[in-house]
């Protein structure tokens, strides 16, 4: 089986989607499949490898036809899209592309895979507010296209969604494509490298200089301003009022997709302003962008994993499922769009978002509580066994193998 996959922009190192997609395509290459990415000449031009490969600068309406173009002339069984706004520049041309291709003599299957969904509607200036919704309405009711997504979902064989909560409102809005729509959750972003718990911990704490019983707070992911790191800074500097010996290691670098050159730089040296000003110097350190294998082995010297996003957590993060894979009794934040799943039991521990004073006391808390770590480790881990690539693989397999 052949699948050409079309993303955004494909730079795993720069985009959770990009790294969604390589971890699934190298699944399913276990599974006897191959695969063909359709991206930007820029990224593209990234990797020496022909299985990569570029065919827009940009993603506007000019060049859907070169796009579609491409994608005839790419030999192969399915066409899967790989969607999330920010990683088609926000750009929308991109949802008339199923119907182009169809008026173009295309036959295959479509799949799309949805990271994002439910918030980003097309609301034109001039278009008067009740004729837009009025044709939103109408044209939804019928199946022919979303007010979100326009052609792409309507025109897709199968939907595949990657949390519970995307799927429900995709069920409310196109009911007529419930049998098309199927959840997989994703897995941890980066996998567990083979290292003993005491020497990760040694080796970590010799390399920052920390005294060896300093227990170590770690935060996963892409340093952003959505991330909750301003709060987290003055949490934890009421944290080492009491627990002086505590560290925090931000362990994620600041270069996306989203954040870029300059912007990414700006927010850099704004972190370690604020780290410089809040005092933390001795306290906190930042490992920039470092190999999925390197982060692995500090998460597994580290002691409590904290995630406090502005929106919440849900489990489309991959960095919670990688905090929950290491062992790591993990704190987050929690919102109305965090699954019910987490908001339950203790799988995780929970705050409010934006709360620095909750935030530092459920931290001092867990420093203080071994026996509530350890809860939290085992059930966290149970939990996330669930979230594996070869299933979600198998899944993805089983759904291609439905439309052929």
């Amino acid at each position: 089986m052949r699948v050409t996959f079309v993303t955004g922009a494909y730079r795993p190192d720069r985009c959770g989607v990009a790294d969604y997609t390589a971890n699934l395509r190298s699944h399913l290459f276990k599974k006897g499949v191959a695969s063909t990415v359709i991206t930007t000449y820029a990224a593209a031009q990234t990797f020496q490898d022909p299985s990569v490969q570029g065919a827009v600068n940009r993603w506007n309406l000019a060049n859907l036809l070169p796009l579609a173009r491409k994608i005839l002339a790419t030999e192969t069984d399915i066409l899967h899209i790989q969607h999330a706004a920010g990683s088609f520049e926000f750009q929308r041309p991109i949802f008339l592309l199923p119907e182009l291709l169809k008026r173009l003599g295309y036959r295959q299957p479509i799949v799309t895979t949805t990271h994002e969904y439910g918030w980003w509607e097309w609301q034109p200036r001039w278009l008067p507010a009740p004729a837009l919704e009025f044709l939103k309405q109408w044209g939804q009711q019928r199946g022919w296209w979303d007010r979100e997504d326009g052609f792409l979902l309507t025109n897709s064989a199968a939907i595949i969604t990657t949390n519970d909560n995307i799927a429900r409102i995709m069920g409310e809005r196109l009911p007529r494509l419930c049998d098309r729509i199927y959840p997989i959750p994703i897995a941890a972003n980066i996998e567990v490298a083979p290292v003993e718990t005491q020497t990760a911990r040694q080796h970590l704490r010799q390399s920052y200089g920390w005294p060896q019983a300093s227990p170590v707070v770690a935060f996963f992911g892409f340093l952003h301003p959505v991330k909750g790191l301003e709060t987290l800074l003055p949490a934890f500097q009421q944290v080492i009022e009491t627990h002086d010996q505590a560290r925090l290691l931000l362990i994620g670098g600041v270069e996306t997709l989203a954040l870029q050159g300059t912007d990414a730089q700006n927010y850099w040296d704004k972190l370690q302003q604020q780290i410089t000003d809040l005092g933390l110097k001795d306290h906190v350190s930042c490992t920039g962008y470092i190999p999925a294998e390197d982060a692995s082995r500090y998460l597994s010297g580290t002691d409590i994993g904290v995630l406090p996003f502005n929106p919440g957590v849900t489990l489309k993060s991959g960095s919670l499922l990688a905090l929950l894979a290491h062992r790591l009794p993990t704190l987050i934040t929690q919102s109305k769009e965090t699954d019910p799943v987490l908001t339950t039991g203790e799988v995780v521990d929970r705050v409010p978002p934006r709360n620095s004073d909750s935030l530092a006391i459920a931290l001092t808390q867990l420093l203080e509580d071994a026996d509530a770590r350890t809860r939290l480790s085992q059930s966290g881990y149970a939990f996330v066994q669930g979230f594996g690539w070869d299933a979600i693989a198998q899944q993805h397999l089983e759904i291609y193998e439905g439309l052929g």
